[in-house]
C-alpha cells in the first residue's frame, strides 16, 4: 500500500506583500503537491494583501504591526496549523518550478532523523553583483545532509537555515518549543542550532529552489550586519556551540572577490571594498551593542522596533 502523504500547513508573514506576493500564491497554486492548509499572518497592512491572500483560500490572520515577532508569530502561526510538516516562507520568495514543494518535503520520508528541509536562494533577475555573490556563495548548487558533528567541517554555517523558503517537522519542532521569542531576528538559526544538538539533522535541498535576494545600500548592509552581531552577542551558545562567523565571512569575502575578477567589473572593487568593510564594522559594533549608547542602537539596526519591544518585555 502506497504511504499517504503527510498534511502540509504553508505559513506566511506578510506586510504590504504587493505583486510579488501575489506572485508567491500563484506559484503555489499550480504546485504539484497543493498543500493542505495556507496561513497568513498580517501585521496589518495598508494595501490588498489580506484580500489577496483570501482570494487563494488562505486563512489570514492579522495581528497589529508592532506586535510582529520573527520567532513568536511564527511559534503562533504553527500552533494554530493543522500540518504534519509545516513549510514556511516569505512573501518575497518565489519558487522556480511546479515541484519545489515535492522537492522540499521529500527528505522527511527517507530519513526519520530530518527536522528541517530547506531550499536554494537564487538571485533576482535585477540583482546586483554583491547580491548575487552572496545567494551563490549561501546556497550553493549541491544538496547536503548536515548534523551535529558537521560542526567541525563547517563551524557556524552547520545550524545555517532560512525561513524564506523551509519545511519543518512538526513533531520534532514541538520538542524544542518551536521558535524562540524576542529575538532581533535569526529565530530560523536558532531553532536549526537546538534541533541539531538534539541530535536531529538539517537537509539542504538545492533543487528547491526560490528566487530571493536583495539590493541593500551600504547603510542597509550596516543594519542588518549590526543585528547580526546583535544577535551572536545575545545569542552566545550559537558561535560558543558551533564556532564564530568571522571565518566564513572571511571566506564570502574572497568569493565574491573573485566573482568580481571573473566576470572583469574591476570598476567594482571601490564599492566591494567599501561594503565589506561596512559589514564588518556594523557586525562588531553590534558585537558591542550593550557597551553603546541605549539611544543610538535603534539607528543601528535594521529591526528598529525591537529595541523599543525588547525594553518592554
Amino acid at each position: 500500500m502506497a504511504q499517504s502523504l503527510p498534511r502540509l500547513s504553508v505559513i506566511i508573514p506578510t506586510l504590504n506583500g504587493g505583486s510579488v506576493f501575489r506572485d508567491l500564491l500563484e506559484s503555489l497554486s499550480s504546485q504539484s503537491i497543493i498543500p493542505d492548509e495556507l496561513l497568513v499572518v498580517d501585521s496589518s497592512s495598508n494595501d490588498n494583501t489580506r484580500m489577496v491572500a483570501e482570494k487563494f483560500g488562505a486563512d489570514v490572520l492579522t495581528i497589529p504591526r508592532g506586535e510582529f515577532d520573527h520567532g513568536a508569530t511564527r511559534t503562533m502561526a504553527a500552533l494554530r496549523s493543522k500540518g504534519d510538516i509545516l513549510i514556511f516562507f516569505t512573501q518575497d520568495a518565489i519558487p522556480t518550478s511546479d515541484e519545489l514543494i515535492a522537492l522540499l518535503i521529500a527528505p522527511f520520508a527517507k530519513d526519520k532523523a530530518i527536522a528541517i528541509s530547506y531550499g536554494r536562494q537564487l538571485p533576482n533577475s535585477d540583482a546586483s553583483l554583491s547580491a548575487s555573490a552572496l545567494r551563490l556563495f549561501n546556497y550553493p548548487a549541491e544538496s547536503k545532509i548536515r548534523q551535529f558533528a558537521d560542526k567541525k567541517k563547517y563551524g557556524l554555517k552547520t545550524a545555517f537555515v532560512s525561513n524564506s523558503c523551509a519545511a519543518y517537522r512538526r513533531s520534532s519542532l514541538a520538542e524544542v518549543g518551536f521558535f524562540p521569542d524576542n529575538l532581533i531576528f535569526g529565530e530560523d538559526t536558532c531553532t536549526a542550532g537546538r534541533l541539531l544538538q538534539n541530535n536531529y539533522k538539517i537537509a539542504y535541498v538545492a533543487e528547491a529552489a526560490v528566487l530571493h535576494s536583495h539590493n541593500y545600500s551600504l547603510w542597509q548592509e550596516f543594519h542588518r550586519s549590526f543585528d547580526i552581531g546583535v544577535l551572536h552577542k545575545t545569542e552566545a551558545w550559537l558561535p560558543r556551540t558551533f564556532g564564530r562567523a568571522e571565518g566564513e565571512g572571511l571566506k564570502y569575502i574572497k568569493y565574491e572577490f573573485g566573482m568580481i575578477l571573473e566576470q572583469k567589473k574591476v570598476l567594482l572593487l571601490p564599492l566591494f571594498f567599501c561594503r565589506n568593510l561596512t559589514k564588518f564594522i556594523g557586525y562588531k559594533l553590534g558585537c558591542k551593542y550593550s557597551i553603546l549608547p541605549q539611544w543610538v542602537l535603534p539607528k543601528l539596526s535594521m529591526n528598529s522596533s525591537w529595541w523599543n519591544r525588547s525594553k518592554n518585555d
